[in-house]
């Protein structure tokens, strides 16, 4: 088995969801990967990198980092808006094939309605089975189109969206083609969502083929629960935690892989508040590495 290490702008605060824009620039934040000791990064929200080719080829050579790929949210849910989503996700498709990147992480996009019951949702919160039929007609015509373009699609099952729990998970793998979509498994949001780690990689095995490594504080993940606190607070509460901290044995996961012969990409992500001042990125991302390094010898 083979893994490399990334890591990714959410880890710096910067992510798809509004008030997290991060407090640094993208110089600033490639250059702390460099010093925490990554090898990689995926490309964060469009636009927080450089989005011409040449120059974000640039500015990952000097710092000599890979660029991984990209998470896409698409709007599965909503039919009338599958073209728009598409384009996007295909303007996305085109920078990364123009950058040389692998990689194509495909996700539903959050919806105000399962962010407000993430780590909650039951059967009747999901899609409805026309919901589903449309929702594989554009993953399946977006991995195509990433295959064209020489990326390899995967899928990325994210607290807040129609695609969370171990159930949905099931039923997107169900009606997707695995050679044509794989899993990047996200062992923090699979927590989050109700499932246990070291279970699902037993179970989806080679169709894994993507990783993003996330530990969830359970103390915290527990009070979220009971208290029913939505998913963008639970974030703010620090929900997801330094690894090697929480309820994730990733030890057991990556053993796991290892025995289903996994080969590829993990990118470490801790999503965090960066409005909080007790919210150190470097210092924790450092902390992850040597985690990563000293505990699992990777």
């Amino acid at each position: 088995m083979s893994i490399r290490i990334a890591t990714a702008p959410v880890s710096w605060g910067v992510m798809e969801v509004a008030g997290f824009e991060g407090r640094q620039t993208y110089a600033e934040v490639l250059d702390e990967m460099v010093q925490a000791g990554y090898e990689g990064t995926e490309l964060g929200p469009y636009g927080f990198l450089p989005t011409e080719p040449a120059l974000l080829k640039e500015e990952l050579a000097r710092r000599r980092l890979s660029l991984i790929g990209a998470f896409v949210p698409l709007p599965l849910a909503t039919a009338e808006r599958h073209e728009s989503g598409f384009q996007e996700a295909i303007k996305t498709a085109d920078l990364l094939a123009s950058a040389g990147a692998p990689l194509m992480v495909l996700a539903d996009e959050m919806s105000p309605a399962r962010m407000e019951i993430g780590g909650r949702a039951s059967e009747s919160d999901g899609m409805t089975s026309e919901q589903w039929r449309e929702a594989a007609k554009l993953l399946a015509r977006t991995a195509k189109e990433c295959t064209r373009r020489g990326l390899r699609a995967v899928f990325h099952h994210h607290v807040g969206t129609f695609i969370e729990t171990p159930a949905e998970l099931d039923l997107l793998c169900a009606v997707t083609d695995p050679e044509l979509l794989g899993i990047c498994f996200d062992t923090g949001h699979y927590c989050y969502g109700g499932g246990d780690a070291v279970d699902a990689v037993q179970r989806y095995g080679k169709r894994i083929r993507h990783l993003h490594f996330k530990d969830v504080n359970s103390a915290t993940l527990e009070l979220v629960r009971r208290e029913e606190i939505p998913y963008v607070d639970a974030v703010r509460r620090g929900v997801f935690c330094e690894l090697g901290e929480g309820a994730v044995d990733l030890p057991k996961v990556v053993e796991q892989l290892s025995q289903s012969g996994f080969e590829g990409w993990a990118v470490v992500e801790q999503d965090v508040d960066t409005t909080n001042p007790d919210v150190r990125p470097l210092e924790s991302a450092r902390r992850n590495r040597q985690y990563l390094r000293n505990t699992i010898k990777i």
